[in-house]
């Protein structure tokens, strides 16, 4: 049986109507969703800590921003739009303090609430609004007059009317002129960080710096190895995002599908799935989360050695080189120890 694909027919704002909705963070998604819902004529309050640097971006914008206890104390529906490794600081400060019967708690992704870094009272609704993709992107389809796909869960439905306030957020958000799914937390948790870490994220990068260093080591020009295994990637993702495999396979020459059918299955083996099921198990069981916030907690030693080891690779300063050249591309610059939310929203 198909999923059901819910749209703005299925969709009404009224669940939300005459309430204060606020947004606890304004990275990425929170500043997206919030003005895509101030938009949507929605009462919106950003909550945020004391020192913010977003404080004066979101009072520009319009929003009455408040410390992010007297935000939760004053709304009715919570985004928690912080980062997963500080969610559960966050929540024990400011937000469970000041949750009481009635409200909701709603989430993009279900990290903290799937591994338990959190503890819900029971009296509250707790629902999960996913868009399934960056926050600029979530802003500019919706300022066309457009939306982004987007998933729906619900964790607790204490006011029996938990699944109406997800559609509704998920339609002020404008989620549902595209289409809305519905999953459930584990789900989206599981599929999300299987994803990033062994195709989209993890399984790309690395497959892009081995072709890259074996066709280096072989004694060709970096910058021929940058073009043929980083930079002719987006035309091949392009091609799969607007018609899939197939329609990738049908724009490309016979002889790169050749390429493609009969050596792809050898380099990307059963033995490349077999350490994906093992990662997949590593999510399920918890141990990728208690291992990331572990590393959080002990102040990112690992991480941030890799993060200056991989800004160092000869691939980087080769397509730094050669982006400069085309004129097509924006160029981005990251700053240093910037978070994700950061530059994704600096870069809009």
């Amino acid at each position: 049986m198909a999923a059901k694909i819910y749209t703005n027919k299925d969709a009404s704002l009224v669940p939300l109507k005459k309430k204060t909705l606020a947004v606890i963070g304004f990275g990425s998604q929170g500043h997206a969703h919030a003005l895509n819902l101030k938009d949507s004529g929605m009462n919106v309050v950003i909550g945020l800590y004391k020192k913010s640097k977003s404080r004066e971006v979101a009072k520009k914008l319009g929003f009455e921003v408040m410390d992010t206890a007297e935000a939760v104390k004053a709304a009715d529906v919570i985004f928690v739009a912080t980062p997963d490794t500080v969610i559960a600081s966050v929540y024990e400060k400011d937000i469970a303090p000041n949750l009481t019967k009635g409200k909701t708690l709603l989430f993009s992704h279900g990290f903290a609430v799937h591994f338990n870094l959190i503890q819900l009272p029971e009296d509250i609704d707790v629902i999960l609004v996913a868009p399934k993709g960056p926050g600029h992107t979530v802003r500019s389809q919706f300022v066309d007059g457009k939306g982004v796909p987007g998933l729906i869960a619900i964790h607790q439905d204490a006011s029996g009317k938990a699944k109406a306030k997800a559609l509704a957020w998920a339609r002020g958000i404008g989620c549902t002129r595209a289409g809305v799914f519905e999953t459930n937390f584990r789900e989206e948790t599981v599929t999300d960080l299987f994803g990033e870490q062994t195709v989209l994220c993890g399984g790309a990068s690395a497959l892009v710096k081995a072709g890259f260093e074996v066709l280096v080591e072989a004694g060709y020009q970096p910058e021929m190895a940058y073009f043929e295994c980083l930079h002719e990637l987006k035309l091949i993702v392009d091609l799969m995002n607007e018609s899939g495999l197939a329609g990738m396979r049908f724009s490309i020459s016979e002889t790169a599908e050749w390429g493609d059918v009969s050596v792809g299955p050898k380099i990307i083996d059963a033995s490349v799935k077999k350490r994906m099921a093992k990662q997949l198990k590593d999510i399920e069981s918890g141990k990728f989360a208690k291992d990331w916030v572990k590393e959080y907690e002990n102040g990112y030693p690992r991480f941030n050695q890799i993060r200056k080891d991989e800004a160092a690779h000869q691939i980087e300063k080769v397509g730094e080189k050669l982006r400069s050249t085309m004129s097509w591309i924006k160029q981005k610059k990251l700053k240093k120890g910037a978070s994700q939310a950061s530059y994704v929203s600096s870069s809009k």
